[in-house]
């Protein structure tokens, strides 16, 4: 059976670890590289926690290489509220790989490399602000279609907001990143949007049996979500951001897809694009259900999810 081949570019905080490793347990999978982003924490901590977490599931011989440190407009946006400081929990590993053993070649340049090298054969999951994925097109107009499928997790379908009013943290961390990704992209896109997440939360107590599975990976996963978990199960935090109490693991929903399209059960077919102006509305995803916009490239914004699969999917990452 062929190998389902991945790009893998990530803001390495703690649901980009989980959707990692659930993409390296999957033995039909061939993640081919990991290029990193700036995004729930900074650069060399995104680049620090890649490696961290390919050490740990035995598969360090996967290149890891640097991008974009800020947003092509030169700002920065961190989670850390949400993710620790250092975007894993704040959970310190003295034997955690060095940032020598990043790749000197740009995650950009890696980028556009790779997608050429297997053309028409690679999907790229995009797990963080969308800066590297934008700066590839910009340097080679051909990138997106040499890409078989675009998988992102970012974005809103009801302008509910979680780092602004109504913008989704992934775009509003570079929103200029994500107009172009989205007007620009030409490959079958998929979507994964905050909403999406929300509604498919899962129950404390599937994470309670998920991370007490007696693994070395369930152990670490227990250590580096403890932050997290305290903060998405604080009153305020939940009534807030939440439709309704559970853990909601943003970036796996995206890999689930990319790792299995029967995981998305439907999905509303429409153009998008990105708000860049409004003093509110900033970073927030426009899907034009009217077609107004006459885009020829419609994207696939998921709706609904079968969560049996995507809790087998989970359960299997860390075993």
């Amino acid at each position: 059976m062929a190998k389902n081949k991945l790009l893998l570019d990530v803001d390495c905080g703690v649901d980009d670890a989980q959707a990692l490793m659930m993409a390296l347990a999957v033995p039909n999978v061939q993640v081919l590289g990991i290029t990193c982003c700036h995004g729930n924490t900074e650069i060399d901590n995104v680049c620090k926690n890649v490696l961290r977490v390919l050490k740990l599931c035995q598969r360090s011989e996967i290149p890891v290489y640097r991008g974009a440190g800020t947003s092509l407009l030169g700002d920065q946006l961190t989670a850390t509220h949400y993710h620790g400081k250092d975007g894993l929990g704040d959970v310190p590993d003295p034997n955690a790989p060095g940032l020598e053993h990043i790749q000197v070649e740009h995650a950009v340049n890696a980028m556009i490399r790779k997608a050429t090298e297997h053309a028409g054969q690679v999907s790229l999951v995009a797990t963080g602000p969308l800066t590297n994925v934008a700066l590839a097109f910009k340097m080679d107009p051909t990138f997106p279609s040499k890409l078989r499928h675009l998988y992102i997790m970012g974005g809103n379908m009801e302008s509910r907001g979680n780092a602004k009013i109504c913008s989704e943290f992934n775009f509003v961390a570079d929103p200029e990143a994500a107009y172009i990704v989205l007007n620009h992209f030409a490959c079958p896109t998929y979507i994964a949007t905050w909403e999406y997440c929300l509604r498919h939360a899962l129950p404390w107590e599937f994470f309670k049996e998920w991370v007490n599975q007696g693994t070395e990976k369930a152990h670490f996963m227990k250590m580096i979500t403890a932050h997290s978990e305290k903060f998405s199960k604080t009153k305020q935090s939940s009534k807030e951001l939440y439709f309704e109490p559970g853990f909601v693991s943003c970036d796996s929903f995206a890999m689930a897809a990319a790792i299995d399209e029967s995981v998305v059960t439907d999905y509303m077919q429409c153009g998008v694009s990105v708000e860049l102006q409004g003093s509110l509305t900033r970073g927030m995803m426009v899907l034009d259900t009217l077609n107004l916009l006459k885009k020829q490239n419609r994207a696939f914004v998921m709706t609904k999810c079968d969560i049996e699969k995507f809790k087998q999917l989970m359960m299997s990452a860390l075993k």
